[in-house]
């Protein structure tokens, strides 16, 4: 079972490098950020897969590290584009 679930690991990692060419030429900037959080979510997902296969509690710990920062990058894309809030200083 750990075999297995090792090679699914490496088949959403090789999946999310595909991703990695719309982050590089993306045309716009909402592209590259979707592909981004594309990396984030495949990041934790292989990283879930690995602790699964392999159980080191230090690799949840980097999944959740990784999902956090994916969910910041998110919240300061969408404060930096909101057109709305250019007059708003909070």
């Amino acid at each position: 079972m750990a075999d297995f679930l090792t090679a699914s690991a490496i088949l959403v990692l090789a999946i999310v490098a595909v991703g990695l060419i719309r982050v590089l030429r993306g045309p716009t900037t909402a592209d590259r950020i979707m592909a981004a959080q594309l990396l984030g979510t495949g990041g934790v997902a292989a990283l879930l897969l690995l602790v699964q296969a392999r159980p080191v509690a230090s690799i949840v710990d980097v999944a959740l590290v990784l999902a956090l920062l994916a969910a910041f990058v998110s919240v300061a894309f969408v404060k930096s584009a909101d057109p709305a809030r250019e007059g708003d200083k909070r």
